[in-house]
């Protein structure tokens, strides 16, 4: 048996070969994306980043860098191709299919339609893309799931000061949004981009559907590595922002404070979702699915609240996760257009994260010194991760003491006010 038959059957050896002989930056930055995937797993399982999201975005990283899943069959790529349909930055033909409800387009390219259907015949993660991530469904299906774990009673213990963190947490999609045309992307990309300092994954792939689709993959792929990682980052930047003395205030009981009913919940999940979805109609479907969740949790539809926060939620995730990781392939991250948006993702979700924390100092003064700052970060609306941040740092700094409701008031709040934020950038833009 000659080396040449043993190249022909352990195929990867054979690309992996190529690479470095024909492109050696490719070759490291597969090297790289594989290592990376595999600390994300180690992270995941160490719970240092959520694993729910990162074990399957770190397997399915390290994979398809290692396999290449070579997949050409219209010859895009003259033989070298990625495991779904033009899922690269800046592609025209991922533009024409990505774009939501484009109908026009799809009639005017019946050839194209039928390569669709051929190409989704054959790779066994193609149906999945198309038909959940192309038209925003996964995000809807996750918000859902989210929705029905959401206790907006929260909110109305403390409506003012968790409105008020949530706005200054979203400090970072407003700066990022000048800054990104200043780096010469468009006003719609640019949008799509700065909506990652949000910090809510399905609001960042649906808004970047609505606004730019031909950098959907590399924007969703920077928002979950950045999401993942800024479980692990916050806590330095709130622990260097804020002194450990006011990190052991406790909150200080409202006069009249007493518990919401349900039935005030289902009032307040229905008339904040007709509200917003009859000022800000493109963004009604997240909207719709966040408050439907909410909606079933409060009606005491138990057969439903299970299944939107069991096998709904965890499916969902965990497809997202995959198919984030396998989409992020070192022709799509060695894209030029991408060192810009992992520059500008990180920047966003700093500069939010520092917003949320100047918002909980200003509740700690508007409260005469009742309410912890830490809180502030919980506004960042990565749901319930950065609540989850601020009672663990307030925890290691002073044992016993809860601010868990609080934070996922500012938790809660941060999401509604992302999507309203969405809502405005996709009513504007979209036209």
């Amino acid at each position: 048996m000659d080396s040449s038959m043993i190249l022909n059957i352990f195929q990867g050896v054979k690309t992996m070969g190529m690479s470095f002989s024909h492109d050696p930056q490719m070759a490291f930055a597969r090297i790289g994306l594989i290592l990376l995937g595999m600390l994300l797993i180690y992270l995941g399982k160490k719970g240092v980043l959520e694993p729910l999201l990162m074990i399957p975005m770190g397997l399915g990283m390290a994979t398809v860098n290692a396999a290449v899943m070579v997949f050409d069959p219209l010859g895009l790529h003259g033989g070298m191709g990625t495991l779904f349909l033009e899922p690269q930055a800046g592609s025209a033909l991922s533009s024409t299919f990505q774009a939501a409800g484009d109908t026009a387009a799809l009639a005017a390219n019946a050839a194209a339609s039928s390569d669709i259907m051929y190409i989704m015949g054959i790779d066994w993660l193609q149906p999945i893309y198309t038909f959940t991530f192309g038209n925003g469904l996964i995000a809807c299906l996750v918000f859902m799931g989210i929705g029905s774990l959401l206790d907006v009673g929260f909110i109305l213990r403390r409506p003012f000061l968790s409105m008020l963190i949530a706005l200054f947490a979203e400090l970072g999609t407003i700066m990022t949004l000048p800054i990104a045309q200043a780096f010469g992307f468009t006003a719609k990309e640019a949008a799509a981009i700065s909506i990652v300092g949000g910090a809510d994954g399905p609001m960042v792939l649906f808004t970047s559907l609505q606004l730019a689709p031909h950098l959907f993959v590399p924007i969703a792929v920077v928002a979950y590595l950045y999401l993942g990682l800024a479980y692990g980052g916050y806590p330095y930047l709130v622990k260097l922002l804020i002194p450990k003395k006011l990190m052991q205030v406790p909150v200080g009981q409202l006069k009249k404070e007493r518990e919401i009913s349900s039935g005030e919940k289902l009032l307040f999940a229905v008339v904040i979702c007709i509200l917003l979805s009859f000022l800000l109609p493109v963004a009604a479907p997240l909207i719709f699915s966040l408050f439907f969740g909410v909606v079933i949790r409060e009606s005491g539809i138990k057969v439903f609240h299970d299944l939107l926060s069991g096998p709904i939620l965890y499916i969902s995730t965990m497809f997202l996760g995959m198919i984030l990781g396998i989409l992020c392939e070192a022709n799509t991250i060695m894209d030029p257009k991408v060192l810009p948006l992992l520059l500008l993702g990180m920047m966003s979700l700093l500069i939010s994260g520092v917003g949320g924390v100047i918002g909980g100092y200003v509740a700690y003064f508007l409260s005469g010194k009742k309410y912890n700052p830490v809180i502030g970060i919980a506004g960042v609306s990565c749901v319930p991760t950065t609540a989850k941040v601020a009672q663990k740092i307030v925890s290691k700094a002073k044992p016993g003491l809860i601010i868990m409701p609080e934070a996922l008031g500012a938790n809660v709040s941060g999401v509604i006010t992302t999507a309203i934020i969405a809502g405005i950038f996709c009513s504007m833009l979209s036209k």
